[in-house]
C-alpha cells in the first residue's frame, strides 16, 4: 500500500504544473533589454509589475500561454503591469517563424546565448517568473497550464494592488 501511493505521489508530481512564491524576497537578476519598446534594463522598471516569461519556438505549451500573455497586457498594463517574453532560440529565423503564427502583442527580447536564462536557473519550458514594483521575484512558474490561468491573474491582481 506504501509503495502504491508513492507511485500516485509521484506521478500527481509530474503531472501538475509548478508553481513557487517566496517567503523571502529574492532580488531579480537584471540584465540589459534589446528592445525598442522598453527601458535599458530590468532595474528601470521598478514601480511596475514585471512578467517575465522565457519561451522558444520549439515549445508547445508556448502556443497557449500567448494569447493569456496578450491578454493580460491588454487588460492591465494601464495599471502597471509589463510583460517581457525572452526568446532563448539560437537561430532567430525559428523564432519568427513561431511569431508568425502566434503574434505577440508583447516586448520581445532575444537571448540566444542563454545567458538571461542562466542567471534566472529555468525551471523547464516555458517558465515565468513575477517581479514585483520592488524588483524582487515573488512567484515563479514551470509550464503554462491553461487550467491555471485565474491563479496567474490572481498573483498578478496581488502584485498589482500592493
Amino acid at each position: 500500500m506504501r509503495q502504491f501511493l508513492l507511485s500516485l505521489l509521484v506521478i500527481f508530481i509530474s503531472f501538475t504544473p509548478l508553481s513557487l512564491s517566496f517567503a523571502k524576497e529574492i532580488a531579480a537578476p537584471d540584465f540589459a533589454i534589446s528592445n525598442d519598446q522598453l527601458p535599458n534594463k530590468l532595474s528601470d522598471l521598478k514601480g511596475q509589475v514585471v512578467y517575465l516569461d522565457f519561451w522558444a519556438s520549439w515549445c508547445k505549451p508556448c502556443r497557449k500561454s500567448f494569447p493569456w500573455m496578450n491578454q493580460m497586457h491588454h487588460k492591465y498594463a494601464g495599471k502597471g503591469l509589463q510583460i517581457i517574453a525572452i526568446n532563448l532560440d539560437a537561430e532567430a529565423a525559428l523564432a519568427k517563424t513561431f511569431l508568425d503564427k502566434v503574434p505577440a502583442q508583447i516586448p520581445i527580447v532575444y537571448d540566444p546565448e542563454g545567458k538571461i536564462a542562466r542567471d534566472y536557473e529555468l525551471l523547464g519550458m516555458p517558465s515565468s517568473y513575477l517581479i514585483d514594483k520592488k524588483g524582487k521575484i515573488r512567484f515563479a512558474h514551470k509550464g503554462f497550464f491553461t487550467r491555471t490561468q485565474p491563479l496567474y491573474e490572481q498573483e498578478l491582481n496581488l502584485l498589482l494592488n500592493e
